[in-house]
């Protein structure tokens, strides 16, 4: 497969186009600069520019492009960037997919768990209905504007939880503290953490590209649930490390502020079921095996 992939230099975009070129397919790169190498193709989501013609050549496209979520703080100027940032992606690639005579197959496009909102203790299938907050609507808006792509073109909508690494993304500023020993829960460590490995996020969006009965929602999340205390303790002992020194709720909102209490202190217990219906076989389906790999040096 030929594959288009927005977010290309990002934690999961960058593993998927690894993923790609192991199993022998063509992943071609977005970049907002001057195309340097062969499977570089310049755009500007910004403009709505894309280099003309690319979309005619490619079979799917991966659209995981956004400023980060997790840069603090959350400032009026900063959540706009999160918003256009998505928003103005999306629409450029499914406009190009509109204006493509001869279209993709599929567009995997990212959405988030924040498309549910604080849950406390529900669990969380693709049926159920959209929360409440700034990550909710933002979820909500950037799936609309993937649906809005030609119906010769399956949408699936990849509801991304946390991803486990062992540098970067949710847990890249979590696992040093743990390394030394200060790591603890955050607020009550009751909150359900929907989470799954890099590796597994990486091959399941592979997964529904290939699966042409996939369409629609789908939760990218691991099959076994687990709270924040327990990711953080199960991280821990794999490190040989105390996990006690909790971080208070009201010390989070002091200091982070609504990104704290949206993205760290809400509860989302989400459930993969949908996902391993399609036959998808995860390769850190606990997270035992999850933190034992995240901790390997």
């Amino acid at each position: 497969m030929r594959v288009l992939v927005s977010g290309a230099s990002g934690l999961v975009g960058s593993e998927v186009i690894r993923q790609l070129k192991v199993e022998g397919h063509e992943p071609l790169r977005l970049v907002r600069r001057e195309a340097r190498a062969a499977d570089e193709v310049q755009w500007d989501p910004a403009s709505g520019y894309l280099q003309e013609g690319i979309m005619e050549t490619v079979d799917a496209v991966v659209n995981m492009a956004g400023a980060t979520t997790g840069k603090i703080p959350w400032t009026s100027r900063y959540k706009d960037e999160i918003v256009n940032s998505r928003l103005d992606s999306t629409r450029t690639l499914v406009a190009a997919m509109t204006a493509a005579k001869k279209k993709p197959n599929v567009l995997v496009s990212g959405s988030a768990s924040g498309f549910y909102g604080d849950s406390g203790e529900k669990i969380l299938s693709e049926s159920s209905p959209k929360g409440t907050g700034f990550l909710s609507d933002l979820a909500h808006a950037w799936e609309q504007e993937a649906l809005k792509a030609p119906t010769e073109v399956r949408v699936v909508l990849a509801r991304t939880t946390m991803v486990m690494s062992r540098k970067l993304g949710a847990l890249g500023r979590l696992l040093p503290l743990i390394k030394l020993g200060i790591g603890g829960p955050l607020g009550t460590g009751k909150q359900w953490w929907a989470w799954i490995s890099l590796p597994d996020e990486a091959a399941a969006i592979i997964h529904l590209i290939k699966t042409s009965s996939a369409k629609g929602a789908y939760n990218l999340t691991a099959p076994e649930p687990a709270t924040c205390g327990q990711i953080v303790k199960a991280l821990a002992k794999n490190l040989k490390r105390p996990s006690l020194l909790a971080v208070p709720t009201f010390a989070l909102k002091l200091f982070i502020g609504e990104a704290a209490v949206e993205l760290l202190l809400c509860s989302q217990n989400m459930t993969a079921d949908r996902l391993l219906k399609t036959g998808f076989k995860f390769q850190h389906p606990t997270l035992r095996e999850a933190s034992a790999w995240v901790t390997q040096k």
